[in-house]
């Protein structure tokens, strides 16, 4: 059994990463019980052995599956595969999405870079918005907007 300490870290973290299962208490499947392996706490945990279950009860209903999972999980009309499930996020989404890091500055400065000198690519346009704003911007996210600043302009 994990100490006080290493459950709140790992709460903490879990927070941190937007996969805290906000109502933990609900999971009252029996292997969340032993507190051992399985962690009510960790969302993405219980949404893969809830996945799990349902993929190894070909007949069954899922609806005491759901309901002994969380109430705050998604309904399953129809069971997902696993891949389906990494695709149609099962995983909290990022709360920011690249094209909010593109403020109109950044923007500006990637502009003004291109301009003076067309040859750079998105990826050289990304290590500089890095160096000078210190944020991550993915190339193409960069590419795409531009595009449409360009756009914009005709």
């Amino acid at each position: 059994m994990p100490s006080k300490a290493a459950k709140k870290s790992k709460r903490d973290a879990l927070k941190r990463h937007g996969t805290l299962n906000p109502h933990p208490n609900a999971v009252t499947d029996p292997l969340f019980q032993t507190g051992d392996f399985f962690d009510r706490d960790d969302l993405v945990q219980v949404k893969y052995e809830m996945l799990g279950a349902s993929q190894s009860t070909s007949s069954q209903s899922l609806s005491p599956l759901q309901h002994s999972a969380s109430p705050a999980l998604p309904s399953i009309k129809r069971k997902p595969t696993f891949s389906e499930m990494a695709s149609s996020g099962y995983c909290p989404r990022s709360e920011a999405p690249a094209r909010h890091k593109l403020t109109s500055e950044v923007l500006d400065f990637a502009m003004q870079l291109r301009t003076s000198d067309p040859s750079l690519r998105p990826l050289d346009l990304a290590a500089a918005i890095q160096e000078r704003f210190a944020i991550n911007v993915h190339p193409r996210s960069i590419e795409r907007a531009l595009r449409r600043q360009e756009k914009k302009r005709r």
